[in-house]
């Protein structure tokens, strides 16, 4: 405010180098983030799931880093904007899908889901993990694990599962694929985007939070020299 005051240089001039300075940590952050652990918890798609899921994690480092920057142009005190953020993060973090499916949401609610910025990120690493058609998550006798019948021997699971086939009039063996990515993210209600519209999305929300970033500045800070 006080060097603006003396018009050293233009509030677009400080959005574009705030941003700027801001990505190389961004990269560095996501890039250390996604390679302790996409190997490590064992995710899906190679180089290419990699480099994607380094892209999207990015991409959400640098709409929260444009969100939060925002809020300090609207809200100047430092302790006041550190509730507000994780109050706003936190309500995010529930209506994006992970605790709640879409479908589970209220109707008076499910306009937070949609301007949630973990729902975009989320929705796009599901898909980059289950997007493979020809891979199987269940077969056979695996659907009763977890369930009370998990426990019973493995050949009673084989005669329960010809017993369920004369049932539907249709063959289930312990072999048979019952649960495919695209069930699974059926399930969780991921049919909104693509995974790169959700990259895309999320890439958005940063442009829009640091151009309202500009307009706080520019209305919060007038020339004030007297």
């Amino acid at each position: 405010m006080r060097e603006t005051a003396y018009n050293a240089y233009r509030r677009s001039s400080y959005v574009l180098s705030h941003a700027l300075t801001a990505l190389p940590s961004l990269i560095f952050l996501s890039f250390a983030f996604a390679a302790t652990t996409f190997w490590a918890v064992g995710l899906d798609g190679g180089a290419s799931g990699f480099f994607f899921y380094f892209g999207i994690i990015f991409a959400s480092f640098w709409a929260g880093n444009s969100f939060v920057s925002f809020l300090s142009g609207v809200v100047p005190h430092v302790m006041l904007g550190y509730v507000i953020v994780v109050a706003i993060l936190a309500y995010f973090l529930l209506f994006s899908g992970f605790f709640i499916n879409r479908d589970r949401i209220p109707d008076y609610w499910i306009w937070f889901h949609y301007i949630s910025l973990v729902k975009y990120p989320y929705e796009g690493v599901l898909q980059n993990e289950f997007e493979d058609p020809t891979k199987c998550f269940i077969r056979g006798v695996q659907i009763f694990d977890n369930t009370p019948l998990g426990a019973v021997p493995n050949a009673m699971k084989v005669r329960l599962l010809q017993t369920i086939s004369g049932s539907l009039g249709m063959t289930i063996t312990p072999s048979t694929c019952v649960t495919t990515g695209a069930d699974i993210l059926q399930q969780q209600g991921v049919t909104d985007l693509s995974k790169w519209g959700c990259l895309w999305v999320t890439v958005a929300w940063g442009f829009f939070f640091r151009i309202l970033f500009y307009f706080t500045l520019l209305l919060g800070s007038k020339n004030k020299r007297s």
